[in-house]
């Protein structure tokens, strides 16, 4: 654990801590037991569920959160310092998660401290911040959707992920689909004698890339359909009786998921696993109040979809943006690195959204 003593109001030499940790997912404890004292420390209340650090100032119903997470991604081959280490050069900080997400996650502690630190609570409401696990690992542990349930009612949320400072009011979700064809095996040299499930899958596989989906989204335009993957047969001399694809489908709020499996399965010739649909598209209304909030902050910014996921599918009941420093292109690469400038400006503007959140007409 690191011992540095931090100033509570310099979000970059929070960052510059955070980096230092190589919380990949699954191995956070360490990063939480530094947030854990760092924001225990200031006075503010603050408690752990598991490796997920959650704290808050203000005791009303009205429930605004800041959630981003503390995992980042493996280091790739080929860094120009040491992805642990962060290095300022000319005004950026490289390092892994220095993009994606541990500038938003400094920038969000330290707006909530920062606003404590000067005696402001919101009127009637609550201001939480959520650091959690696992959002990397895509897998069925995830820190946020764990700690929901041991979460107030939630009125609106900012889910901190690079967007180089623009509101984000809609995200594609993901749905993934396995297309069985089954065939008849029998010799190659007695082809006739079988169905090939190969040949079944690929007049399928027309069919797939022949769907039209003309619904759009204004932010996200229509769904993206690939096929991804394909498996079959078993040798070289066989008849396939078996062939398998994925289809891989990056979807958006005008199709509901059970819409569009039932869509494939109406127009798709084959046996139509469902592989995953957890990942629902996400979007909030322009005139939420949380998005009215985002563009006080942001008055020269337009709100934009993305056609990335992120946790705010564990919170696509709420209205929420999807909002934080740096921009995603540099998420996951080897010179991911972050101005060190728009991480102070993180800062103001989420104290900025916050107080124009929880301001009463």
């Amino acid at each position: 654990m690191s011992t540095t003593q931090v100033e509570t109001t310099d979000a970059v030499a929070l960052l510059k801590e955070m980096v230092r940790f190589p919380s990949l997912s699954g191995e956070e404890e360490e990063i939480a037991d530094f947030v854990e004292d760092y924001v225990d420390r200031e006075g503010v209340m603050v408690e752990r569920l598991d490796d997920n650090v959650v704290f808050l100032i203000g005791d009303g119903d009205d429930t605004l959160l800041l959630n981003t997470h503390l995992d980042v991604v493996p280091p790739s081959a080929d860094h120009p310092y040491d992805p642990f280490d962060p290095v300022e050069v000319e005004g950026e900080l490289y390092g892994r998660g220095s993009v994606d997400a541990k500038a938003s996650g400094a920038a969000m502690t330290t707006a909530l401290l920062s606003l404590a630190e000067n005696g402001w609570t919101p009127d009637a409401g609550r201001l939480m911040v959520a650091l959690t696990t696992n959002e990397e690992s895509g897998g069925k542990d995830n820190g946020l959707q764990d700690v929901r349930p041991h979460l107030p009612d939630l009125n609106a949320a900012v889910i901190g992920e690079p967007t180089s400072l623009h509101p984000c009011v809609a995200q594609k979700g993901l749905l993934i689909l396995k297309i069985h064809a089954h065939g008849k095996s029998a010799h190659a040299g007695r082809s006739h004698l079988g169905e090939n499930a190969i040949s079944k899958a690929a007049e399928a596989i027309r069919q797939v890339e022949g769907l039209s989906l003309e619904r759009e989204d204004p932010y996200l335009g229509s769904p993206n359909v690939t096929v991804t993957m394909i498996e079959g047969g078993s040798a070289n001399n066989v008849v396939p009786e078996h062939c398998v694809f994925t289809v891989d489908v990056r979807t958006t709020p005008v199709y509901t998921h059970d819409e569009l499996i039932q869509i494939f399965r109406d127009r798709v010739d084959g046996e139509i696993e469902v592989y995953s649909k957890r990942l629902v598209p996400c979007a909030t209304p322009d005139d939420a109040r949380i998005v009215q909030a985002a563009q006080t902050a942001l008055p020269d910014t337009e709100p934009f979809g993305s056609p990335t996921c992120s946790d705010w599918v564990f919170l696509h009941d709420v209205p929420a943006v999807k909002l934080g420093p740096g921009p995603s292109e540099r998420s996951h690469t080897a010179k991911e690195r972050i101005d060190i400038a728009e991480v102070r400006r993180a800062v103001d503007v989420y104290r900025d959204l916050v107080k124009a959140y929880f301001a009463r007409p």
